[in-house]
């Protein structure tokens, strides 16, 4: 079984007491997943306890052996979304800044000396800022972008994983990590830019 599939009623029921000992060691980051998700501590804390609470009561749910991390993440996933939807309608995309082409980063580190081969240029950025200035960056995304993102460049999943904590196809979870990154480039660089990282900034042509 895949590991991101969250597992059916019908299959064997964790213990109670084990619940504790497989969410103490994941909750850091949790937490700092809820941080990018909602923007700020107070909600962060409100969504991982809610998460923690609902995961408590369906932890009959949970099929030992399997990823908890990521059954883990996916009610906290769903938890946003409804505190979001109680809170305010969804990000709309009018209004945002034009999407930056694709390449958009990778030339920006290349030509300023940051960018490692076979690496993500994306990544390479993020490893060097801020995580604040990273937070702040995944945060301005809608939500639908925002949460896959966060997903793949900081929790590490794959995109199967990430498919089964959004509950969406994986076509789906490509789609909007594509026009995620789009959108976060130029604000990772800006924020590359604040920190001294960089000096210049490049021209780049649109992609088609």
């Amino acid at each position: 079984m895949d590991a991101s599939t969250i597992p059916t009623p019908a299959a064997p029921a964790a213990a109670p007491a084990d619940f504790e000992s497989l969410l103490a060691p994941i909750v850091d980051r949790a937490y700092g997943m809820a941080l990018r998700l909602a923007g700020n501590r107070d909600d962060a804390q409100d969504l991982v306890q809610e998460s923690a609470l609902l995961a408590f009561r369906g932890f009959h749910t949970f099929r030992p052996g399997t990823n908890f991390r990521a059954w883990f993440l996916r009610i906290l996933v769903n938890c946003f979304y409804m505190s979001r939807r109680r809170k305010r309608p969804e990000q709309s995309l009018e209004g945002m800044e034009e999407e930056a082409p694709l390449l958009h980063l990778y030339v920006q580190t290349y030509h300023n000396g940051m960018h490692g081969a076979g690496r993500d240029p994306a990544r390479e950025v993020m490893d060097r800022i801020e995580g604040e200035d990273v937070a702040r960056a995944l945060h301005s995304l809608p939500e639908e972008f925002r949460v896959v993102c966060t997903l793949y460049f900081m929790e590490d999943l794959s995109y199967q994983e990430i498919a089964g904590v959004v509950g969406v196809p994986v076509g789906t979870v490509r789609s909007r990590l594509h026009r995620g990154r789009k959108l976060l480039q130029k604000r990772l660089w800006q924020a590359a830019l604040d920190a001294g990282l960089a000096a210049t900034t490049v021209a780049v042509e649109e992609d088609e």
